[in-house]
């Protein structure tokens, strides 16, 4: 299956759920803008995942081009951590 653009996503949701386009839009809309203001607190969408602020410490790297050592510094990430049952559904043993 190839990659869904926003509007077969929309078309989708609509058609699953019953509704008009125009309101799967506002739907996943809204789950979106959702997720933006509660990723500081671990989002969490059930059976999908968790969207979360992760603090990444500072570290030491290495330049691949040069080989010299270089201070990575500290900084704040954004992680989705996919769900048990996800990962379930999508890799099927």
């Amino acid at each position: 299956m190839a990659r869904l653009t926003k509007s077969q996503i929309v078309a989708g949701v609509a058609e699953g759920a019953g509704i008009s386009k125009k309101q799967a839009k506002a739907a996943i809309e809204t789950l979106v803008t959702m997720a933006y203001k509660g990723a500081k607190d671990a989002f969490v969408i059930p059976g999908l995942g968790k969207l979360v602020k992760v603090n990444r410490a500072a570290r030491m790297g290495r330049n691949p081009a040069t080989g010299e050592t270089i201070q990575i510094p500290a900084k704040t990430v954004l992680k989705f951590r996919i769900a048990k049952a996800a990962k379930d559904a999508v890799l099927k043993k």
